[in-house]
């Protein structure tokens, strides 16, 4: 630690899956990060495996989508399935998702997969170090102060104790559910609270007769012993137990969401059989872990200069495989933000809208994930708790919405390209390459005009001088890109000489279905809002 930099400007607390993801995409703006990490390694054990289009769409647009894709590849199988049964080698209950990618290539150029986390951290790390972030793992934080101009922190070191100061401009907190950083500003979580204390065992045996040739990624197990979920690798040799439930909660509820009780190796083992249902299968613990299933949300997700992200932020049961995702959006929601604020291209009310947009999200997603979690393993739950209704899972990932007129969340197959939403994915041409409009909208801004708006794209190009060179691309459909499919007006919900602005994240901060009469000072005012800044 003693050649890291003093100073930089942004600061990172938590070298984890989401701050690391803070820092790449960070990165990919040009601004530079130092991480503090209190752990010197990740640990080896899998964790936060399913990730979501949207989330591949944000790794796409920071160049590692084909990496991860191609690691996922190696550990799991590619189109898995959701099931749910008795045992793992008794009766099937239910399909939850036949096949996790069934239907969804109309929607994004990304695909769902699965991918351990251990194995995430290291290609995410990679690309925050090539765009110059400073990762420091073995340190922790141990105090934060901010004033008007920047954030302070004194690390110390684990190894022998030294202390260090460092200071930077903002801070993102993402140094996970027991957040040092949310406890020194203060902040509480809100919500439901813990419900179960539960238990996750890694192991190894050989499960290749039970899986046989089916794509199963990700498997329930309900029966009288426990109730819970397997996550197997490839081989099906090796994976974890995930338990939430032993018993009958019928007899004793709170004796049945404890499950975190005996943890020696034979009670391990014997969890790991009933779950296979093979009395006699020869298993090896490689680890276990204690956790509470919890939905909960911080109360505020900003603090001055500091940004709460991640399990910091929010808290919510695996159940749908939200959690991860949740924070990676966070982190991406903030980074842009952060960029142009940072380099004097946007006003600071910018960073205003990161609570303001990514709190709703956060608090409806929690409680899908409670409301999956009680259909999933706790049912006799539902009477008392009254759970939120169940929402199709696209919603969630390709469906929320920023400040939209429509609500927190709507049908992605039905926003149309409305402000709030995220820009819809449809397939362009480019000199007879197909391109995606989600890779035209990343990481800049970018104006969609008809084939009739080439006044748009002028006015984009005056905008850009106006407003000090804000990052902004502009294309005519028609002229300067192909729409053969002809999707692009009604995907975009806009006529021939109609414009749609994207922000730097892929989600429209303002339309004008038909023409203007002086576009050049419509889409000035337009920026200027998204930018939080005023005329130049």
């Amino acid at each position: 630690m003693d050649n890291m930099t003093d100073e930089a400007p942004v600061l990172i607390a938590g070298g984890g899956l989401v701050g690391l993801s803070a820092a790449a995409f960070l990165a990919s703006h040009g601004i530079r990060s130092v991480t503090f990490e209190r752990l010197t390694a990740s640990s080896p054990l899998p964790r936060a495996a399913f990730f979501h289009m949207r989330t591949l769409e944000m790794f796409r647009s920071i160049g590692i989508e084909e990496a991860v894709r191609s690691q996922s590849e190696k550990e799991f199988v590619p189109d898995g399935a959701i099931i749910a049964m008795d045992t793992l080698s008794g009766r099937k209950l239910a399909d939850i998702i036949p096949n996790l990618n069934e239907g969804v290539d109309a929607l994004s150029p990304c695909r769902r997969l699965f991918l351990n986390q251990p194995s995430l951290e290291p290609i995410l790390r990679k690309r925050a170090h090539q765009g110059g972030a400073t990762i420091v793992p073995g340190a922790e934080i141990v105090d934060v102060h901010q004033d008007g101009t920047g954030v302070n922190l004194r690390i110390r070191e684990v190894s022998d104790g030294r202390t260090h100061d460092v200071r930077g401009d903002y801070l993102i907190a993402a140094d996970g559910g027991h957040s040092r950083v949310r406890a020194a500003l203060g902040i509480d979580y809100e919500g439901r609270g813990a419900f179960s204390n539960s238990l996750t065992i890694y192991f190894t045996a050989d499960l290749a007769p039970y899986v046989g040739d089916n794509p199963w990624s990700l498997i329930y197990v309900n029966n009288p012993t426990l109730r819970g979920f397997f996550r197997l690798n490839r081989a099906a040799t090796a994976g974890f137990l995930g338990v939430n439930v032993l018993g009958d909660p019928q007899l004793d509820a709170d004796a049945a969401v404890n499950a975190a009780t005996d943890l020696s190796e034979s009670r391990l083992i014997e969890l790991v059989r009933a779950g296979v249902g093979k009395r006699d299968l020869p298993v090896r613990i490689d680890g276990y872990s204690r956790w509470r299933a919890t939905a909960n949300v911080a109360r505020r997700l900003r603090d001055g200069r500091v940004f709460i992200a991640g399990d910091a932020a929010h808290l919510m049961p695996p159940n749908g495989g939200f959690g991860g995702n949740t924070g990676i959006h966070d982190a991406h929601n903030l980074a842009w933000k952060l960029a142009l604020v940072i380099k004097g291209l946007a006003g600071s009310g910018l960073l205003d809208s990161y609570e303001t947009e990514r709190k709703p999200v956060a608090v409806f997603t929690v409680e899908q994930s409670f409301s999956r979690y009680v259909a999933r393993t706790a049912p006799w739950l539902a009477a008392r708790v009254q759970p939120a209704p169940l929402v199709d899972d696209l919603r969630i990932e390709l469906g929320y919405l920023y400040d939209s007129p429509l609500g927190v969340h709507a049908d992605p197959r039905s926003t149309c390209g409305a402000p709030g939403s995220r820009a819809p994915h449809l397939w362009l041409e480019r000199r007879g390459q197909r391109v995606s409009t989600i890779d035209l909208a990343g990481g800049r801004y970018v104006l969609f005009a008809g084939g009739a708006g080439s006044a748009w794209v002028d006015a984009a190009k005056e905008a850009v001088l106006r407003l000090g060179g804000v990052p902004l691309d502009a294309y005519c459909i028609g002229r300067d890109l192909a729409d053969p499919g002809g999707r692009f007006l009604p995907g975009f919900g806009i006529s021939s000489s109609g414009a749609s602005l994207v922000r730097p994240d892929g989600f429209v901060a303002w339309r004008c279905p038909d023409h203007a009469t002086e576009p050049a000072a419509v889409l000035h005012a337009a920026l200027g809002a998204s930018l939080c800044t005023r005329a130049k």
